[in-house]
């Protein structure tokens, strides 16, 4: 049978067919040796298990349109970031999966949720992130603002909700698809979010498809051994200005005649934005010297 796999936990997995039936699975011991490990979006082929089995067998996993280590998911076709006003936004993360977004030639969208708490958030986001090539989208998942235009967006897509813990990604699920995945409130001590999803789910609906994914801050773009002067290829503000600097090649961190940095400096694009940037490349740098070590 043919299937998608919608959750994975412990060596156990669920899969869906086409009509919504779901079967308990469980991965060939073949994919351990390919070290392959099967992903929440992955199209399967697998083999039901009978009356008296406790699961059936995963046989193979058709090809992917792209993978994600963190969050561990596949066949994305775009990754909506989500953030709000609180927990305060991760930037450098946002940062982060809009390159592997751009890697894999996968649209992304910048979700700024809890507007009804700060409407200011949504403005400035989308001013610093004007020239990024994304769609931002200020919604409230708890009073419906914004939500039409959010879900007309997302038509025909297999979206990835990711982000920080705690800025409402699980709510904003039972918003756009109407079920009712747990939900959880900010911590008012440490202004953090409550972890409340503990593993990804894929939901299906006839409009689009949408993963769910445990909250996270840490993500890391040195482990993808990427050399660092490619990095600015996944910013489209930079792209615009390819060959107009003083130096070819040019990292934009300073040099004499940068076109970037003189962009920046007329506030053509956003300075911390840049300054992330900066921290990224010599993240990148750094593992890129150390890469034979």
């Amino acid at each position: 049978m043919e299937g998608w796999l919608i959750r994975g936990q412990g060596g156990v997995y669920t899969a869906e067919d086409e009509t919504g039936a779901e079967y308990v699975l469980r991965a060939k011991n073949r994919f351990r040796r390919q070290r392959v490990t099967p992903l929440v979006g992955d199209r399967i082929r697998f083999t039901p298990g009978q009356i008296s089995d406790e699961h059936g067998w995963i046989d193979e996993i058709l090809p992917r349109v792209s993978a994600f280590v963190r969050p561990a998911v596949a066949n994305v076709t775009m990754m909506a970031i989500v953030v709000a006003p609180e927990p305060a936004p991760d930037l450098l993360l946002v940062d982060r999966l809009l390159v592997q977004c751009r890697r894999q030639d996968i649209r992304a969208a910048l979700v700024i949720n809890k507007r009804d708490l700060d409407s200011s958030v949504g403005e400035a986001l989308a001013h610093a992130y004007r020239g990024a090539g994304i769609r931002v989208h200020a919604v409230s998942a708890r009073t419906g603002e914004g939500l039409s235009a959010l879900r007309e967006s997302l038509r025909n897509e297999t979206i990835c909700l990711s982000g920080q813990s705690g800025v409402g990604k699980s709510t904003l699920l039972n918003s756009l698809l109407d079920v009712s995945a747990e939900t959880g409130e900010i911590s008012r001590r440490i202004r953090r979010g409550k972890n409340t999803t503990r593993h990804v789910e894929l939901f299906r609906s006839p409009v689009f498809h949408v993963m769910d994914t445990p909250g996270f801050s840490m993500m890391t773009l040195s482990t993808e051994r990427m050399e660092p002067i490619l990095l600015q290829e996944y910013y489209p503000e930079y792209v615009s200005l390819n060959g107009t600097c003083r130096f070819v090649p040019c990292w934009h961190q300073g040099e004499p005649g940068c076109a970037v940095r003189e962009a920046v400096d007329r506030g053509e694009i956003d300075e911390t934005r840049y300054a992330r940037y900066i921290t990224l490349l010599r993240e990148l740098d750094e593992a890129w010297r150390n890469r034979y070590a």
